[in-house]
């Protein structure tokens, strides 16, 4: 089990607790000095690039940047496949992308970067494609951390998120909120993630679960079930989804299962094996997962990037995890949620594959009874 630190430390709906010690007034402070006079600073990039789950951990980063500098320009570099989840956020000014495998879109993006005049840049990701991007933007203040490759192409190098926070344990959420605070922006309050919803999108998951055969979607409560993951690692066994799908209509919810179109056959599995009456999609885009998730009473998945959504959207949340670092990857939101996982030494592991046993045990050991618990617990917590 998690130690009671290891909890306070990795979830923000309880962190007030770790922060009583750290902070004589409840407004959120920066974690070091200014670093530059911000007086002087009209436009901001923040660099992140990758996956679903990272683009929605940047979230409190952006929160804390706008509440700091409401007047000033805020833009988000992302890979273009994830862009759509921040459609519509008031986060952000703009939303700049890049192909995912286009050398000559990516120079010109460098040139059009650089035409933008950034006054600050933060690297969130340190790899060497967002760092080479940091470095073309040319703007005065370029910030990463000192343990990235090429640390030398930024001019304010931190030192470790653990070394800025003072603290050896960190999610995600943090360690970015680490670089923001180290420059002189208030992030103490460790604010949760945040995605906003898309009314056309949320028009077109209804009509969507009309053609399904759900009709209540505005107003029936009801749990989204997302049983698949990235690596076997990660993916709890359908079948006991298809058991959980059976406590969430025993309990007055409906369970609506959600994947992508090459994974289809797994809501074909779940349905065939459940009793109860599952309804199936494939086809939702991000703001639409978005949208789906902030009409959820409940969400219940495996550790994935669409249960970093769910949590963002306002779902109360329930994740199986496997083989990762649950204190770095748990969802980062003020709303009741637990991680439910079965503890053996070696976790947490990289998660390309098992490399203890025959089998990913991590995942496959968890029995369905511990997350019907879990759900309980959380179904009550709201109450």
């Amino acid at each position: 089990m998690n130690s009671l630190r290891e909890i306070i430390e990795s979830s923000p709906s309880v962190r007030h607790l770790a922060l009583a010690n750290e902070a004589t007034t409840n407004e959120p402070q920066p974690l070091a000095p200014a670093r530059w006079d911000w007086s002087h600073v009209r436009r901001v990039l923040v660099v992140r690039l990758r996956s679903i789950g990272d683009t929605v951990l940047t979230t409190p980063s952006m929160f804390a940047l706008r509440r700091f500098l409401p007047q000033v320009q805020i833009d988000i570099l992302l890979e273009d496949w994830v862009a759509p989840l921040l459609e519509g956020s008031e986060l952000v000014d703009s939303v700049i992308t890049i192909p995912r495998a286009s050398k000559a879109a990516r120079a010109r993006i460098a040139r059009e970067l650089r035409a933008m005049h950034y006054d600050v840049v933060y690297n969130l990701h340190g790899g060497t494609t967002a760092t080479l991007f940091a470095r073309a933007t040319g703007a005065k203040h370029r910030v990463g951390f000192a343990h990235y490759q090429y640390a030398r192409l930024h001019n304010h190098v931190a030192p470790s998120s653990q070394e800025i926070w003072r603290r050896p344990i960190l999610h995600s959420v943090e360690q970015q909120l680490a670089l923001i605070g180290w420059t002189g922006v208030p992030v103490t309050d460790r604010p949760a993630t945040r995605l906003a919803v898309n009314e056309v999108a949320l028009q077109s998951v209804a009509e969507k679960l009309r053609l399904a055969g759900f009709e209540d979607f505005q107003n029936g409560p009801f749990a989204v079930i997302h049983p698949t993951a990235a690596f076997a690692t990660k993916q709890w066994a359908v079948e006991n989804f298809a058991r959980v799908a059976e406590e969430l209509t025993a309990r007055g919810l409906t369970p609506v299962a959600i994947v992508s179109q090459k994974e289809s056959a797994a809501i074909d599995l779940l349905t065939k094996e459940s009793a109860a009456c599952v309804f199936g999609l494939n086809d939702l885009s991000l703001p639409e997962v978005t949208a789906l998730a902030s009409r959820a009473r409940l969400f219940v998945g495996n550790d994935s990037g669409i249960a970093h959504i769910a949590a963002a959207a306002g779902a109360l949340c329930v994740v199986i995890f496997g083989s990762s670092n649950v204190a770095h990857w748990r969802p980062w939101s003020m709303k009741p949620n637990e991680v439910v996982r079965e503890e053996l030494a070696c976790q947490p592991c990289h998660g390309y594959f098992c490399a203890e046993f025959e089998k990913p045990e991590c995942i496959l050991r968890v029995p369905v009874e511990r997350v019907v618990g879990a759900i309980d617990r959380v179904l009550r917590d709201l109450n």
